[in-house]
């Protein structure tokens, strides 16, 4: 692996490349730790130190580097091009021009990518006036009395707005360069750095609580497991062998070739848990909104869906996890135009009819490799927080499951790019 390092450092097209990755890295950190004008911000510190990590935008903190509670010019983080890119997505199924543009290739996927910017920009707008008004009502730091928007008047909310927006922007054009000029896939390298900055804080929570000691060796030997068995699950595939006929074009024999379909048991990959875990910050944002007077129902709701280690939560958080796991799949792999495409280039499953069959087939197989991608992503994102429990730490440390499906998917699928650009320039030949 070092070697590998080497290597990609000694090539000068692939040194630029990595210099300008982390250069862009460092931009987007620097951006973390400024604060939004009009915050105080050693009020905003102040709060942090007085108030319980574990809130229900632990999980947004945790996407933006820690940017969001400190109200960074950041603070927005890439969730806001995240949601808007999964929202295209999803209306592909809806709206038929969108499914044309997805199919028409290069120039399709332009217009698709800059409505999710336009679409970018409205989330960054809605969510940042949000956030704004939820710091100035306490809603961010319950039981803080020092004021973190000392003055809360209309030009400078709307200037807080049009900075927090402005950074998104930012955010989302440097991701982008990433992604051009780079190494990796941008936007998941600058999620990837907003999680990995949050990991030294969090080793000194473990190594400070009771028992340091044996709850950093039990969390690390956790850790590890883990990662070796994220790694296994995501690198694993169902081939399915395709066979293409042999067909005559002019006088040219084409066809007779065989190939396979990877389906990956995980491929709906980490939206299943980002999409239950924000579910399941409503029951605690609607607590922290009764404030300390509180009913009946939001004391059940503290007791059975808040707490992480209760029952219930635990249930429901498995079965949103299965639910957007085949709701993600359904919509990013069909098996219909699959099977057409097959069929349309002179392709079959060996001993499966061409066409209704096949697709029929395909989504056979596709439900029984989903169940089991499923429940992997509900024991790697639960494991990690039933043994925070168990020790007696805090269930927000960002070692959970999340995190490292994070982690991991994105540092395999930075390794395997400069892998492959290491290949192409090391390449011999037939003569040495």
């Amino acid at each position: 692996m070092l070697s590998g390092f080497v290597n990609a450092f000694r090539t000068p097209d692939l040194r630029r490349k990595l210099l300008f990755t982390i250069g862009i890295i460092a931009i987007y950190r620097l951006g973390v730790s400024i604060p939004t004008p009009g915050v105080d911000f050693s009020n905003v510190q102040q709060c942090l130190n007085q108030t319980s990590t574990n809130s229900a935008f632990q999980i947004l903190n945790l996407f933006s580097g820690g940017a969001l509670l400190q109200l960074s010019v950041f603070a927005l983080g890439i969730m806001p091009y995240i949601t808007a890119s999964i929202m295209v997505q999803l209306l592909r199924v809806l709206i038929p021009r969108f499914e044309t543009l997805h199919k028409e290739g290069a120039e399709g996927q332009a217009k698709l990518t800059q409505y999710t910017r336009y679409i970018t920009v409205g989330f960054a707008a809605i969510q940042s006036a949000s956030y704004i008004t939820m710091a100035r009502n306490g809603i961010f730091f319950p039981g803080c009395s020092v004021p973190v928007i000392p003055n809360d008047s209309w030009m400078v909310i709307a200037g807080m707005v049009l900075t927090m927006t402005a950074g998104t922007v930012l955010i989302m054009w440097l991701g982008e360069r990433i992604t051009e000029r780079g190494v990796g896939n941008g936007m998941s390298l600058l999620i990837f750095t907003s999680v990995a900055a949050s990991f030294p804080g969090a080793v000194s929570t473990i190594w400070s609580s009771s028992d340091g000691i044996r709850n950093t060796i039990l969390v690390a030997l956790m850790l590890l497991v883990v990662i070796v068995a994220v790694v296994f699950v995501e690198q694993s595939q169902r081939r399915i062998p395709v066979q293409y006929a042999k067909r005559m074009v002019g006088r040219k024999m084409l066809g007779g070739s065989s190939t396979y379909i990877p389906l990956k048991i995980n491929m709906a990959g980490i939206i299943p848990v980002i999409f239950a875990s924000s579910l399941l910050t409503i029951p605690q944002v609607i607590s922290q909104f009764q404030g300390t007077n509180q009913s009946d129902w939001v004391i059940w709701l503290n007791n059975n869906l808040v707490s992480p280690s209760a029952p219930l939560h635990i249930a429901l958080y498995i079965l949103l996890i299965v639910f957007f796991a085949y709701f993600y799949t359904a919509i990013t792999f069909n098996p219909t135009e699959v099977a057409d495409n097959m069929k349309k280039y002179g392709g079959f499953i060996p001993g499966i009819r061409p066409g209704t069959p096949t697709a029929e087939f395909l989504d056979y197989v596709l439900s029984r490799i989903t169940a089991a991608g499923s429940l992997y992503l509900a024991i790697v994102a639960l494991a990690p927080t039933l043994l925070f429990v168990a020790l007696g730490l805090s269930a927000s440390i960002p070692f959970g499951g999340t995190s490292i499906l994070i982690l991991v998917g994105v540092g395999l699928d930075t390794v395997k790019r400069i892998q492959s650009q290491l290949e192409q320039r090391h390449y011999e030949g037939f003569l040495k």
